[in-house]
């Protein structure tokens, strides 16, 4: 082992690896900052560019743009209001109100202090506990991904706001229209009414962007007054205190354990992802604080579980891929390729085979989170200047922006049409008080509940098995456990419908 880690940071410590790590980090934080171009994008963007170096510097320089990425959506998070990747969707509920509030330094500085040690924590975690989480994420069965999903789902009852009806409601309007389209498992056409438009359904992405994105922007050029005088987006403020920030993230070390750790685990699981990760780390940090009545008005905790809880899915990711030769993300799987290009195998022998590589990119890791970290503090004050640009330019531009990326998704037009359709849709919803965030959470998991459920139950019809099944069952308890504590809660702080 030692061995091997000497030959991986021999490797890796070289000032060609060095500039290249740190143009991926710089690559990965402005891609993520723009909405409607994913991590993934970025990644594949960067794959070509490393077919001429060598293994570890290519898998080294993407790891730097995917630990970038997971760091660079809270910009536009919190300074737009519209999440720069589907993973910082709960950023949003707390840094953009802080924002708001006079302070956009405050949440992008205590931000970024989450995503580095929520990257540092998983990619500790990722060096002395790989082997056995790999071993655990490979015994979820169709049964525990469908549990695991009934138990995220439930994180609803913290982003209802004040109705709890009008927030199911939005919940199931999202698992609605992840129901459109091609059926996931057969190929067959649902609720597409014989139309082109619809009959590929609605991309995740496209949803996503719309939902925030246009929803916001029309709402920003509601005032014409504010317009004609060149009003800003953000007015105040906006000093950036990294350090004062760093100390704040400490008076919570719990939340930020506790989300990391979330972060960690879903991450190992195949197919889940940042985005899964990003709520619910959100939704336990609101479960356990002493003031849940302070989140989604600007609280440092939510923006500290988001984050966190964000960026360890990045040491996550890469368990099942290093161990058992399994993508976590669609992100992990292009990492793959990139290591099977250089006639590297990937598998169950890949540490044994290769450690020096293995333990490369574990200190890989390392390196692009402490990169990120400075990468960011030393541009943080440039991307403030947003705030000083007035909204008759930033609306269109990012506009184009989010019509770009939805387009650049799949090269099909009628997903700018349908972009168009639910950012009025989200619109109408938010000036009629709906929440948004049971909706994209209804989008996110409902085709990966129903893919599962179904598969399940084609391999074997006992629906026991979801209760017979250890891992299944804990899940499930759990799930009734969060629904207990929601209601419990409810009833000790009233809400109005």
């Amino acid at each position: 082992m030692m061995n091997a880690l000497l030959a991986g940071m021999d490797q890796l410590f070289t000032l060609s690896t060095m500039i290249t790590m740190v143009l991926g980090v710089a690559a990965g934080v402005v891609a993520a900052a723009i909405p409607g171009f994913t991590i993934t994008m970025a990644i594949v963007l960067t794959l070509p560019l490393t077919f001429t170096m060598a293994p570890l510097q290519g898998i080294a320089t993407m790891l730097a743009v995917y630990t970038g990425g997971c760091t660079g959506g809270l910009i536009s998070a919190a300074l737009l209001g519209i999440p720069g990747t589907p993973s910082s969707v709960a950023t949003t509920f707390d840094a953009f109100p802080m924002a708001r509030n006079g302070q956009p330094g405050r949440a992008l500085a205590l931000g970024v202090w989450s995503s580095c040690f929520g990257a540092l924590i998983s990619a500790i975690i990722l060096i002395i506990a790989a082997p056995p989480l790999a071993m655990i994420a490979v015994k979820l069965g169709a049964w525990e991904y469908f549990s695991l999903i009934i138990f995220a789902m439930t994180v609803v009852a913290s982003l209802v706001g004040k109705s709890v009806l009008k927030g199911l409601m939005t919940g199931l309007l999202g698992l609605f229209i992840a129901s459109v389209g091609s059926d996931p498992m057969m190929g067959v056409a649902r609720f597409t009414f014989d139309t082109d438009l619809l009959a590929n359904g609605f991309p995740f992405l496209v949803v996503l962007i719309g939902i925030f994105a246009i929803s916001q922007l029309l709402q920003e050029v509601e005032d014409a007054e504010q317009i004609k005088h060149g009003k800003a987006l953000i007015s105040s403020n906006v000093a950036f205190h990294p350090w004062a920030a760093m100390r704040e993230v400490f008076t919570y070390p719990f939340n930020l354990l506790r989300s990391s750790l979330i972060g960690v685990f879903i991450g190992a699981v195949p197919g889940a992802g940042g985005s899964i990760a990003n709520l619910l780390a959100y939704d336990q940090a609101k479960r356990a604080s002493k003031t849940p009545e302070t989140f989604g008005t600007g609280t440092p905790e939510g923006v500290i579980a988001s984050e966190s809880g964000n960026s360890a899915t990045s040491g996550g990711g890469l368990i099942p891929m290093i161990a058992l030769g399994i993508p976590g993300s669609a992100v992990d799987a292009v990492l793959m390729a990139s290591l099977m290009v250089h006639g590297i195998g990937v598998g169950p022998r890949l540490i044994l085979d290769h450690g020096d590589l293995v333990y490369g990119m574990f200190m890989a890791m390392l390196v692009a989170a402490f990169m990120v970290l400075v990468v960011c503090l030393l541009s943080m004050r440039l991307f403030l200047r947003v705030t000083d640009v007035p909204r008759s330019i930033i609306v269109p531009v990012v506009l184009v922006c989010c019509v770009v990326g939805a387009f650049a998704l799949n090269n099909r037009i009628t997903d700018i049409y349908l972009l168009l359709g639910i950012g009025v849709l989200g619109y109408i919803l938010s000036k009629l008080d709906y929440p948004l965030a049971p909706l994209v959470l209804g989008v996110i998991l409902g085709p990966i509940a129903e893919t599962n459920l179904r598969r399940a139950l084609m391999t074997n019809e006992d629906w026991t098995l979801f209760l017979s099944r250890p891992i299944s069952l804990l899940l499930l308890l759990l799930a009734v456990a969060s629904i207990l504590f929601a209601i419990r809660h409810r009833r000790n702080t009233p809400q109005t419908a």
